[in-house]
């Protein structure tokens, strides 16, 4: 918390025009040198950038591979969908996959993108 209040400090003292007489105007203290407004909008932006490349970046690029896994799954894959049910594909349409779960054998048609994951068969 030291270093958020010593850079906000340091921020106010950079906008600050330390030059100002204050006998032009009675609140000379607030008044922003050429160029201050940097720094402030320096502040806002640097979090953002921040918070895109450590969280939205790694979000998307695990999205993109999940999705390249369901479209590269075939009949015969286990799937688990992001209700917790899983079984074994049996079919595949366009937008649906039919899977067939337990011992009873039965089958389940549901969209592709409420599967969570594709498990690939152990090829002996």
């Amino acid at each position: 918390m030291n270093f958020l209040t010593s850079l906000l400090l340091f921020a106010a003292e950079t906008a600050v025009d330390p030059n100002a007489s204050g006998a032009d105007l009675p609140s000379a203290g607030n008044q922003v040198a050429p160029g201050g407004n940097w720094v402030s909008l320096l502040i806002i932006i640097v979090p953002l950038v921040l918070m895109y490349f450590l969280a939205i970046l790694p979000q998307k690029k695990r999205e993109k591979q999940l999705q390249d896994t369901i479209n590269n799954a075939i009949v015969g894959d286990q799937i688990v969908t992001i209700g917790g049910i899983s079984g074994k594909i049996v079919n595949i349409k366009d937008d649906e996959i039919t899977f067939e779960t337990s011992v009873e054998r039965t089958k389940m048609t549901i969209k592709k993108w409420s599967v969570k994951e594709v498990i690939k068969p152990i090829s002996e």
